[in-house]
């Protein structure tokens, strides 16, 4: 299956094509509209192309321009955990938990001393509630069949992260990173340890030979079971 990428290695914005147009995995930043629109015309796609966003969490990075999209795109349905639209109608990240590492928590306050301590994005409000499709156990085999792929709950980085397998290859959002300040492909911030350690043996069990995460290059699925006892060692820095 071709990936493509129209977003960057600070925030990856995935594409993957399936009968009737593309999925798009996360938008990205609130000013990376057009940036991603640039990137979309070089691969020969636009946005009528796209059917579907799978939003993997709703957070500032992932969300930021998902607003612009729906303004702007009437073809397209916004597919999320059912316990995600509550943040995006805030437009702000929660801040429970904390950064991961004293690494994290000194890239997290160079973010704050550069503005954006406070995480925010252009919130969705009601209006736009019929453009979105929440994940429920009684829906949940259809989305999978919309999606030509399975749907995996992968809570801890925020309570509503969701993951998805397409073929041999899951899009986890930030269920797991790859690079700096990410270390042992351990997220940058987690809300639950005990869910996010779940989570990974989640993406385990689901037996797909990569894993292509929100930030930084693909990596074997192999590398979670390596790193796996890292999780316990984590101390979480919260926020202030």
């Amino acid at each position: 299956m071709k990936v493509y990428n129209v977003g960057n290695r600070i925030m990856n914005t995935y594409l993957y094509r399936i009968k009737d147009g593309y999925v798009m995995i996360d938008t990205g930043y609130e000013n990376r509209y057009i940036k991603c629109t640039s990137s979309m015309k070089r691969e020969g796609i636009s946005w009528d192309n796209i059917k579907y966003i799978f939003l993997t969490h709703a957070h500032d990075d992932h969300a930021g321009f998902l607003k612009e999209v729906l303004d702007k795109h009437s073809n397209i349905t916004c597919i999320i955990s059912h316990k995600a639209f509550p943040v995006l109608a805030k437009g702000q990240n929660s801040f429970d938990g904390g950064c991961s590492s004293g690494l994290a928590l000194f890239f997290c306050n160079i973010m704050k001393f550069l503005g954006n301590g406070e995480h925010l994005f252009p919130a969705i409000d009601e209006t736009y509630i019929n453009r979105f499709i929440e994940i429920t156990q009684d829906n949940v085999t259809e989305i999978e069949r919309l999606l030509s792929g399975r749907i995996l709950f992968t809570p801890g980085h925020t309570m509503d992260s969701i993951s998805l397998k397409v073929e041999n290859l899951i899009f986890c959002g930030d269920a797991a990173m790859n690079g700096l300040p990410s270390l042992h492909r351990i997220s940058i911030w987690i809300e639950n340890k005990k869910e996010f350690e779940n989570s990974w043996q989640i993406l385990l069990d689901a037996d797909a030979d990569y894993i292509y995460p929100a930030h930084g290059k693909r990596f074997r699925s192999s590398d979670l079971y390596k790193f796996k006892t890292e999780i316990n060692k984590v101390k979480l820095y919260p926020l202030k």
